[in-house]
């Protein structure tokens, strides 16, 4: 059991987890433990997938261009990937220099993406002339976002830079791609599933310069992501109409989480608006509270004042926890 809880602390999304250790919890459970969009992308338009073939080279290239003109760059600089985190972790096969580090706090998986990393605060990335740095951009968990253009700087002042923007889609100005030339040292990573809110599509993106992305094609080999990744990406990258609601609605409902947890008198802090990061000394008391009620956060081992909520998605949603914070 105890296991399991410190699984909660890992990563969010386990509401089969949650429901193990608060049986008594009210169903549905409401999942504020990640940071993905729970207003998804409508999978209805596309009405059929064909599971008969395998994705064919032409559809696979169809969506790196769909994704491409989103991102800001140009087809051939983006390989598809079966998740972003997949990516992250087949990085050793693109002999990148050293030493390497990573920014923390972040995500687990950047410190067990580049063997030998060791860790940096952020507000030391300037410093490092050399090797290769590895950072989120808006990062994860505190939200925090750096202009692209320090970033730039950073890039091409000596280090080879790879920055994860799983969650650049909600905030495209964040974004480095649209700056890079095609000679500048950096790569860069994108999800589909937080924004879109289809993570079990498992479909994630690499842009980069070209002899980086041709090792990783071959290493991905012929057919590195599914059917149904192929055709939910080409079709909801192309649904501009979508996208520019949802980071509007995404916008709003974030003002909205805010301005409810302050008049909880709980300050919410970041700049990513698919999720808040609030700074509290009761902040393990608050989770277990929300718990018991069927809401789902997210705390920290290494920040135990740390509580983690994604943005709700209706009117119920928040009603339920507004109920739920007054109760306390």
């Amino acid at each position: 059991m105890k296991d399991g809880m410190n699984a909660l602390r890992i990563h969010g999304g386990r509401i089969d987890l949650a429901a193990v250790h608060y049986p008594d919890a009210p169903r549905p459970w409401l999942d504020l433990s990640t940071g993905i969009n729970p207003c998804a992308w409508p999978t209805d338009r596309v009405p059929t997938v064909n599971l008969h073939s395998l994705p064919s080279p032409a559809a696979i290239a169809d969506l790196e261009a769909a994704a491409a003109a989103v991102f800001g760059t140009t087809a051939d600089r983006v390989v598809a990937l079966p998740g972003s985190e997949l990516g992250l972790r087949m990085l050793a096969a693109l002999d990148l220099p050293t030493p390497a580090r990573f920014v923390v706090p972040s995500y687990a998986t950047h410190a067990e993406a580049i063997d030998g990393a060791v860790p940096i605060a952020r507000d030391a990335i300037e410093t490092v002339a050399d090797g290769t740095l590895l950072l989120a951009n808006p990062n994860n968990p505190d939200g925090q976002c750096d202009t692209p253009q320090r970033l730039l700087t950073i890039a091409r002042s000596g280090a080879f830079l790879i920055v994860d923007e799983a969650f650049a889609d909600v905030a495209p100005g964040s974004s480095l791609i649209p700056l890079l030339r095609p000679d500048d040292r950096a790569i860069v990573f994108r999800s589909f599933g937080k924004f879109f809110g289809l993570p079990g599509v498992r479909l994630g993106f690499m842009i980069g310069p070209l002899e980086h992305v041709a090792v990783m094609r071959q290493r991905l080999g012929s057919w590195p992501i599914s059917a149904h990744a192929v055709a939910y990406g080409s079709a909801a990258y192309r649904d501009t109409a979508w996208i520019t609601a949802a980071r509007v609605s995404i916008d709003e409902r974030a003002g909205r989480l805010d301005a409810m947890l302050a008049r909880q008198g709980l300050q919410a802090r970041g700049e990513c608006a698919l999720f808040r990061l609030i700074e509290t000394d009761t902040a393990p008391a608050l989770f277990e509270r929300l718990a018991q009620v069927g809401i789902l956060t997210r705390t920290f081992d290494h920040s135990p004042r740390w509580l983690r909520m994604g943005v709700p998605s209706d009117d119920d949603a928040f009603a339920r926890l507004d109920e739920a914070l007054d109760d306390g």
